[in-house]
């Protein structure tokens, strides 16, 4: 991917304040980034896709990533009434379902679909770490599977975003197993001859990173997302040696070869769209069939 050197601002551009002191109210919302540790204005996060003009990626809602990543009005959810039951009984795991769904919004930790990105069609899925930390309960494993299944049959890439702190502990081995059955569903796509882009995002943890995270065609990260199996503490402790600077973290990958390339949000519409165009695959108006 090309690369953007930014000029830094003058100051006395902005009459003596820096840009995102210029452009925001003070009578307005703020949120102080804990990168830069500068309180930024909230119209400004929104017109900079949550990004801080320090470059610190702040976390997105699933929709959220959708709606900035695809052509307007081309989203189609698929698999959105697959909602998570309790299969072990696990005391106030229904509460907290229930508790969850109504903050958010959402009936789980996954949203999936297809799109246009350009005009290219796509099978999509984002995970949302405001559901339960994005945790890979049942539910999220078997709407993953369908919509690798389904762009077998309708031979699309598929494009993921990875954030997750693991498998559900409330759900135990089922949870566990979901693994390997979107591992499964990943060989089956590739299998198949068709592209399969991730993009790690912060977090993406534990089992999903040990699965469909890190089993792209094409493995993108957002800067300085946290990547990881187990946490650096728990590997600290196990192996009692202290890790390196930045470890788990997107540039570490980079270095050490478990990514392609670290993509800035902004930037990321442009490149997966030329991603795709690379690999293949055309702008097109062709009506896709509903999802089974």
């Amino acid at each position: 991917m090309a690369l953007h050197f930014r000029k830094p601002q003058n100051t006395l551009e902005f009459g003596g304040r820096t840009a995102y002191e210029a452009q925001g109210d003070a009578s307005e919302p703020v949120r102080k980034c804990p990168n830069c540790h500068k309180e930024i204005p909230v119209s400004v996060l929104q017109e900079n896709e949550q990004v801080c003009p320090c470059g610190h990626h702040f976390r997105l809602r699933a929709r959220t990533r959708l709606r900035l990543l695809l052509d307007k009005d081309s989203f189609w959810e698929l698999y959105g009434n697959l909602i998570s039951e309790n299969p072990l009984g696990f005391e106030g795991y229904d509460e907290k379902l229930e508790k969850v769904r109504t903050a958010t919004g959402e009936a789980e930790a996954v949203v999936t679909g297809i799109g246009r990105i350009k005009g290219i069609s796509a099978a999509v899925f984002a995970m949302d770490s405001y559901f339960m930390m994005g945790s890979m309960g049942s539910i999220v494993g078997e709407k993953i599977t369908r919509l690798f299944e389904y762009a077998v049959r309708q031979h699309l890439p598929v494009i993921g975003f990875t954030a997750s702190g693991g498998a559900r502990m409330q759900e135990g081995l089922l949870s566990l197993m979901q693994m390997a059955k979107t591992s499964a569903a990943v060989k089956w796509h590739s299998d198949a001859g068709l592209l399969y882009i991730t993009i790690l995002t912060d977090p993406t943890t534990g089992g999903v990173t040990a699965s469909f995270a890190m089993e792209g065609d094409v493995i993108l990260a957002e800067p300085d997302a946290l990547v990881g199996f187990a946490g650096a503490r728990v590997i600290e402790q196990t192996t009692r040696k202290r890790l390196p600077q930045g470890f788990q973290r997107a540039d570490f990958l980079l270095e050490h070869g478990f990514c392609d390339a670290i993509m800035d949000r902004r930037e990321q519409r442009e490149g997966l769209a030329q991603i795709l165009a690379i690999h293949g695959y055309r702008a097109g108006t062709e009506e896709l069939a509903e999802g089974k």
